[in-house]
C-alpha cells in the first residue's frame, strides 16, 4: 500500500492541528506504519475564505462533503467539525461506504453512541473516539483495552477545563464568578456562550462516554443528573477549606448492586485527594478498578495539539487495521443493560448553608428538620452573624439525596431560616 488517504471534515482548530502534526510528525509515522498518512481532502464550510487563508492548500479544500464520504480511495474519515448534526449523518454514511472513521465529537458519541457503534459494527470498520474526552488523555483505549481486565468500582474526573481554571482563580484569589469567567472568556477558555462548561453539560456529555465504557452499560447524555458552577461563591470555598477540603465540579460515575451513578456538579473533596491539586485548565481523571487498584490519569483536555495528538494516535491504530485487514475488531463494549439511579436514591455528604434568625432555639429547630428527614449532622459551625441574622454551615453524614431536598424544602418554609444559600455535595473523609 503506497498510501493512506484521510479525509478531513472540518478545520478549525482541531482539524488545523491533526493536519500540523501529521505533516510534522511524517517521517516517525512512515516508519511505525511502513505506508504514507495523506491528507486527500478537507472539508470546509467557506470554501473561499479558506484558499485565502491558507493558500498552500487551496486544491484541499471543498464545501461539498461529498467529496469527501464518497470518495473510494479516501479510507479514513476524521469528523472534527463538532455538533451532531450534520457531523452525525456524514459519518454514519461515511462507515456506510466501508470508511473508518475518528471523531473528537462528544455530543455525537455520548448522545448517538448506539447508532454508531451499530453501522461500525455492520460494515466492519473502525470508530474511534480517543479525542471525544479529555483531550491529549489516552483515556478511551485504556478503559476499553490496557485495563479490560478489571472491574471498576468508580471513575471520577475533573473533565471541563474551563470551570476548572475558573474555580481555581475563585479559591486562590476570593474573585468572585462573575469576574472569573469574563477573565476565560478574554483568554478563550470560555465561549462567549458559556452554558455548556459552566452549567455542566460539555462534562455530562463525557461522563457518559467514559460510564458506558467502565460499566459495559449504555449511558447517555440525558442519563447524566449535571449541575454547573454557577451559584459556588468565594465564600463556599473558604468555607470548604477551613474544613480541609476543595471545591471542584467533577465527573462522578459509580456502581453498586442497585445500579449505575452517573452526575456531575461541584463536590467539596479532602485536599489530599489526587484531584484536589489539579489547576486551571488541566483535566485529570482518577479511576479505580478491582484489580488494578486505584489510578490517576492527567494532562491537558483540550486545544489545537493535545486533541490532535489523541486524534492522530487514531488515525494510527486505523491504519494498522487497515494494512493487516483487521478493521472493527474493537467493538462496542456495552454489552449488558444496567440501570441508572436517580439522583435522588445516590448517597453522598453534604455541605449546606444556610441563613437564620440569631436567637435562641433556632439551631435546635434546624437539627429536628434534618433528624426527622433521616439526615445525621456531623457537624454544624456557626460563621459570621449580619445584625440579626446568623450564618450556619452543616456538614452531615453520607445521606441519600432526596432526604436532603425534604429537609432543604420544609427549611426553606420556616419564617426563621431566611435563605438556604447553598447546597454542596461532598466525597471523602473531612
Amino acid at each position: 500500500m503506497a498510501a493512506v488517504k484521510i479525509g478531513l471534515l472540518g478545520f478549525g482548530t482541531v482539524g488545523r492541528g491533526v493536519y500540523k502534526v501529521l505533516n510534522s510528525h511524517r517521517e516517525k509515522i512512515y516508519n511505525t506504519l511502513g505506508v504514507e498518512v495523506e491528507i486527500a481532502k478537507v472539508l470546509v464550510r467557506n470554501l473561499e475564505k479558506y484558499q485565502k487563508t491558507y493558500p498552500e492548500l487551496s486544491n484541499l479544500f471543498t464545501e461539498n462533503p461529498r467529496e469527501v464520504i464518497d470518495d473510494p480511495e479516501i479510507k479514513i474519515v476524521v469528523e472534527v467539525m463538532g455538533g451532531i448534526k450534520p457531523a452525525l449523518d456524514y459519518v454514519l454514511q461515511a462507515m456506510q461506504n466501508g470508511k473508518s472513521v475518528i471523531t473528537a465529537n462528544k455530543d455525537m458519541v455520548a448522545e448517538h453512541g448506539r447508532e454508531l457503534f451499530a453501522t461500525h459494527e455492520e460494515q466492519g470498520v473502525d470508530f474511534l473516539f480517543e479525542a471525544s474526552v479529555a483531550g491529549g488523555i489516552p483515556i478511551i483505549r485504556t478503559l476499553k483495552e490496557s485495563l479490560a481486565g478489571n472491574n471498576f468500582k468508580e471513575v471520577i474526573g475533573i473533565i471541563n477545563g474551563t470551570t476548572n481554571y475558573m474555580l481555581t482563580k475563585m479559591s486562590l484569589y476570593g474573585a468572585p464568578y462573575e469576574e472569573v469567567l469574563k477573565e476565560a472568556q478574554e483568554k478563550g477558555y470560555a465561549e462567549a456562550d458559556p452554558t455548556s462548561d459552566v452549567e455542566g453539560f460539555d462534562a455530562a456529555r463525557k461522563l457518559a462516554i467514559l460510564a458506558s465504557i467502565a460499566f459495559n452499560s449504555r449511558v447517555t447524555f440525558k442519563d447524566v443528573y449535571a449541575e454547573g458552577i454557577t451559584r459556588i461563591t468565594p465564600i463556599d470555598i473558604q468555607y470548604a477549606r477551613e474544613l480541609g477540603g476543595v471545591i471542584k465540579l467533577l465527573g462522578i460515575a459509580k456502581e453498586d448492586e442497585e445500579g449505575i451513578e452517573v452526575r456531575v456538579h461541584p463536590t467539596i473533596i479532602p485536599q489530599s485527594h489526587p484531584l484536589a491539586a489539579v489547576n486551571d485548565v488541566f483535566n485529570a481523571i482518577f479511576v479505580e478498578g478491582d484489580a488494578v487498584g486505584p489510578l490517576m490519569f492527567y494532562g491537558r483536555g483540550a486545544g489545537e495539539f493535545p486533541t490532535a495528538s489523541a486524534v492522530v494516535g487514531d488515525i494510527i491504530e486505523a491504519v494498522k487495521n487497515i494494512s493487516h485487514h483487521d478493521t472493527g475488531r474493537i467493538g462496542c463494549t456495552c454489552y449488558l443493560e444496567k440501570p441508572v439511579k436517580p439522583i435522588g436514591e445516590i448517597s453522598t455528604k453534604y455541605y449546606i448553608r444556610l441563613v437564620v434568625e440569631d436567637k435562641p432555639g433556632v439551631l435546635a429547630s434546624v437539627a429536628q428538620v434534618f433528624g426527622n428527614q433521616g439526615v445525621s449532622i456531623a457537624s454544624v459551625i456557626q460563621k459570621r452573624s449580619i445584625e440579626d441574622l446568623a450564618e450556619l454551615v452543616v456538614m452531615t453524614h453520607r445521606v441519600k439525596e432526596r432526604h436532603i431536598r425534604d429537609a432543604v424544602s420544609i427549611l426553606k418554609g420556616m419564617s426563621t431560616v431566611r435563605e438556604i444559600a447553598n447546597v454542596i455535595r461532598a466525597e471523602g473523609d473531612f
